[in-house]
């Protein structure tokens, strides 16, 4: 199973652009749970303006989460920014304590890039287990994990993830996974991302 979208965010009337941003990272967790607040800090992060390239064989983070061997590339091609992340054999163990499901993710990818007045993303998901993900999973694809007290979720799993700021001004971060915890309230709190690419086409950082 492969999905990949891409997604463009235009800014009509735009000024002509700055210099244009961008960064990537293969993942990140930033989470409290019992009280204990646990941060890895973007794995193998990478930005157009250095360090252009990244890379982290992974590791356990508690029994929150393993994640494989990940790398990033980040550069300019003229004005444009194209930041991209990668990662492997993903697993997100911490729902276990709670009764949930073991989640796992083969591979995933994300990408972007600026144009002169926006940004395109582009993300790639391989076999994703422990939740039913459709064959091509559309943007911003929301999965709820249910179990929690008096009806609430777990947890939500958001594929093919896309953010964009309101109002619009060009830029995106994308997400290929994207596991919040307790959306509702609960005993833990928090996100786990892989595959992080954001673009600005005007130079925000």
């Amino acid at each position: 199973m492969l999905a990949v979208t891409t997604l463009a965010v235009p800014l009509l009337g735009a000024a002509a652009p700055a210099t244009s941003t961008g960064w990537a990272s293969s993942g990140s967790v930033d989470v409290t749970i019992d009280n204990e607040h646990i941060v890895t800090g973007e794995l193998a992060k990478c930005t157009v303006d250095g360090p252009t390239r990244g890379w982290t064989q992974g590791g356990a983070t508690g029994d929150i989460a393993v994640f494989g061997a990940g790398d990033t590339g980040c550069g300019r091609s003229g004005e444009a920014a194209i930041a991209q992340a990668a990662g492997r054999r993903f697993r997100a163990t911490v729902l276990q304590r709670y009764g949930g499901p073991e989640l796992s993710v083969r591979t995933y990818s994300a990408k972007c890039s600026t144009t002169t007045n926006g940004s395109v993303g582009e993300v790639a998901i391989g076999a994703v287990d422990g939740v039913t993900v459709p064959e091509d999973i559309p943007p911003n694809y929301r999965i709820v994990i249910p179990g929690g007290a008096a009806g609430t979720a777990l947890a939500t799993v958001v594929l093919n993830e896309t953010v964009t700021p309101q109002p619009p001004d060009g830029s995106l971060v994308t997400h290929a996974v994207h596991i919040k915890l307790f959306p509702q309230g609960g005993p833990a709190t928090g996100d786990l991302y892989l595959g992080t690419a954001a673009c600005d086409p005007f130079g925000k950082k």
